[in-house]
């Protein structure tokens, strides 16, 4: 093996990596050698490790249609983060100055946080009315989210029912409200399940099928055997007229899936939510003094292969 191409395979962060017939772990769902294995970037598999804001972070690059987030950061003016800018630019000034940074964009980079404080340093520089259409090597500070936001303070998105928000003000020319339309189009109706205990948790309609995605930042292997144990007590479901559908793997971080009938109102999920919070907070604490049964190792392993795409 050359020394380009050993090199190539050891840098990424996780065993997955450097073999390209399995998934790429930055999440994505492609295979290594058509995602990330093509460059040299180093993959960080959790890019928002750290951060009280990361499972919202993770939901707004991944599943969240529109919405938005003030960044807490450590210092300067404010940033709206969203889930999906005009041309999926990763950042806009609009001609009022205000800074918008994008989560969902085309990048092949190994560091979405990297990313994302590269793009906020160019928009804190940029003119009014400028946009960045994606964030090249050439705009990374060596700066990420973790250096620029303060650890302890999480977002508090806000999902819209349309992308109404990307042209404030004022009646949109027709090419704009085109691009409107076909925006507002693929939006799949979604909203927070707000409750105490609960965050990272959001239901959407599919139009077929309603569900609960719920980002977990716990150990993959620790989150899987407390579930298994719930599972095993009967007790994996949020409430009547849901069922676990199982669960996919997003910037290092498990997402729990739900399947829920799409006649109950997204409200009326959060106290089951707030109830599977606790009983799964009492178990995640009891797991280092009392090993998992036999009958909860086999209920594990049927939970694993319960994974699902993210369509």
């Amino acid at each position: 093996m050359g020394k380009k191409t050993r090199n190539r395979a050891t840098r990424s962060e996780g065993s997955e990596g450097g073999n390209p017939r399995r998934p790429c772990p930055c999440g994505s769902g492609k295979r290594y050698k058509a995602c990330h294995g093509a460059g040299d970037d180093v993959i960080v598999v959790r890019p928002f490790e750290g951060l009280a804001a990361e499972p919202d972070l993770v939901a707004m690059r991944e599943f969240l249609p529109s919405a938005t987030a003030a960044l807490p950061l450590r210092e300067g003016g404010p940033v709206t983060l969203a889930s999906v800018l005009p041309g999926a630019s990763a950042a806009l000034v609009r001609d009022s100055g205000e800074i918008l940074l994008g989560m969902q964009v085309q990048t092949r980079s190994g560091d979405l946080s990297a990313d994302l404080a590269g793009a906020l340093a160019w928009a804190r520089s940029a003119e009014p009315g400028s946009s960045l259409p994606v964030v090249g090597p050439e705009r990374r500070t060596g700066e990420r989210l973790q250096d620029v936001l303060e650890p302890e303070v999480p977002l508090e998105p806000s999902v819209h029912a349309d992308f109404a928000w990307w042209l404030p003000g004022g009646e949109p020319d027709p090419e704009a409200a085109a691009m409107l339309e076909r925006a507002n189009s693929v939006i799949m109706p979604t909203e927070a399940v707000a409750a105490p205990g609960v965050r990272g948790a959001y239901w959407v309609d599919t139009g077929s099928k309603g569900h609960i995605r719920w980002v977990r930042t716990e150990d993959e292997v620790t989150l899987m055997a407390a579930l298994a144990r719930l599972s095993g007590r009967g007790e994996l479901e949020l409430g009547e007229g849901s069922h676990y559908a199982g669960s996919f793997r997003a910037h290092g971080l498990l997402v729990p899936v739900w399947d829920v009938d799409r006649e109950m109102h997204s409200s009326e999920w959060a106290g089951p939510a707030a109830e599977f919070a606790k009983r799964l907070d009492e178990v995640l604490a009891g797991l280092d003094s009392e090993p998992l049964t036999d009958a909860e190792h086999r209920a594990r392993e049927v939970l694993a292969g319960k994974q699902i795409t993210l369509r």
